[in-house]
């Protein structure tokens, strides 16, 4: 027995120590992998990480909210059966050194190995626009009182026809931006509308006030520019009015907003068209206290198309949302599942590689709610009824599936099946989220 103890002794005593954990080396890379796009001056993160001072006195916060995982946002369980491009999920290593780190005194390691101090925001993720529209003037934000959506003309007026093949909105103040989608007008309502209501822009509770000739897309907090699909661009009449419309929720203290958008031109007209696939539910009304609300909804594909991304919404009070695929043969494939929904991260998935889905595939989706005291994201103390509506104390359900038709020559005959869809909605009485869609998601005009 005695000799056994030795020999333990003498193996323990031989096992090397953790390796040591330093900042230059080891830190700096997880974090501008994952958290610096965010973290520095200009971005939503509440404090910058850009340089060694600036993570060293953030260290032990780091290594908490990396190992519960709240940080870096990404709510896309790795159980929903697709590979996601981008994913900023850390590993059960980087979550180790980030740990090992703030234990040991947070380093800063090899003077040479620093990495340079992140240029200042200030740019573009993608360079330079080829046109960038702003808001003609500031918009002031009350501290304090309902939600607002507001709608900005900006005229656009270019010397030809162009295809946009990416884009990248800017709020003016991120603070009071809860959401932007960015339509375009022919008609010459929103101009109108403009005009008729003092100050910049115009009301626009929910819908813009008018059927839009298209749409380019939207914003949301945790998003970035957005590029299109190799060969997919969105068409841009060389006159015509695009209109912001924006979301503000007050915060508590007065502010302004004067966004932008940046626009980047493709250098020859699109081979393929995306479409927006929308699954939504207005039949939201939730009794307080109710734990477990669901809506679902679904529509059945006519064609067979490649499934390139998904876009969530909802509200404040949402838990769970998954949506599936159901193949012709019966089989089901699991393409998104969030199992703690955050209001404040409402990402654009895309998928590292396109789904194929045949005809007759059928998208479904089912949203899970929780309007209770329990839910520490519950807007309202006590709870109460919420029904679906465009405030944020309101609720939304809605999945955007980002399609592109795998024979071009189908894309009619989806539009008129999605078409069909939205206008049943609207009646029904209400519009979700648009996402991405161009003028061939519309039936064909005469």
């Amino acid at each position: 027995m005695t000799s056994l103890w030795m020999v333990v002794n003498v193996l323990v005593l031989q096992v090397p120590p953790p390796a040591p954990v330093d900042y230059a080396r080891h830190v700096a890379p997880i974090l501008s992998r994952h958290c610096v796009s965010c973290h520095r001056a200009g971005q939503v993160g509440p404090f910058p990480l850009d340089t060694y001072a600036d993570a060293r006195a953030k260290a032990r916060t780091i290594a908490a909210v990396t190992a519960s995982r709240y940080m870096p946002p990404w709510k896309a369980s790795q159980l929903a059966g697709a590979e996601l491009a981008g994913e900023r999920r850390l590993t059960a290593a980087e979550i180790g050194v980030l740990k090992r780190w703030a234990a040991t005194g947070a380093g800063a390691g090899p003077a040479l190995a620093l990495p340079p101090t992140a240029a200042p925001v200030g740019g573009w993720e993608l360079g330079e626009p080829d046109l960038v529209l702003e808001m003609t003037e500031p918009f002031a934000v009350a501290a304090e009182g309902d939600d607002v959506y507001q709608c900005f003309v900006i005229p656009v007026s270019l010397p030809t026809f162009r295809w946009v093949r990416a884009f990248e909105f800017v709020p003016g103040s991120r603070r009071v931006v809860h959401h932007a989608l960015f339509f375009l007008d022919r008609s010459g309502t929103a101009r109108q509308r403009d005009a008729a209501e003092p100050g910049p822009g115009y009301r626009c509770f929910g819908l813009p006030g008018f059927l839009p000739t298209a749409s380019l897309g939207g914003w949301s907090p945790g998003n970035g520019a957005y590029e299109m699909p190799a060969g997919v661009a969105l068409p841009l009449r060389k006159s015509v009015d695009l209109v912001l419309q924006v979301h503000y929720h007050t915060t508590g203290a007065a502010d302004s907003d004067r966004s932008r958008l940046g626009l980047y031109f493709a250098t020859k007209p699109p081979t393929r068209s995306i479409f927006d696939v929308a699954l939504a539910s207005r039949e939201i009304d939730i009794p307080a206290g109710d734990r477990a609300y669901r809506v679902r909804d679904g529509i059945t594909l006519p064609v067979a198309v490649d499934l390139m991304g998904v876009i969530p919404h909802a509200h404040y009070l949402a838990r769970q949302m998954r949506g599936w695929a159901i193949f012709p043969d019966g089989r089901r494939r699991n393409l998104l599942e969030i199992l703690d929904w955050d209001f404040n991260w409402q990402q654009n998935y895309r998928y590292l590689r396109p789904i194929r889905l045949p005809a007759e595939t059928r998208l479904e989706m089912e949203f899970v709610y929780d309007n209770s005291e329990q839910n520490p994201r519950n807007p309202s103390r006590p709870p109460r009824r919420v029904v679906w509506g465009p405030e944020t104390t309101d609720e939304m359900a809605g999945l955007h599936f980002q399609v592109i038709p795998a024979d071009p020559a189908d894309g009619t005959e989806l539009a008129q099946t999605l078409w069909g869809k939205l206008i049943r909605f609207i009646r029904a009485g209400g519009l979700g989220h648009t996402g991405t869609q161009n003028e061939a998601a519309r039936p064909p005009q005469p």
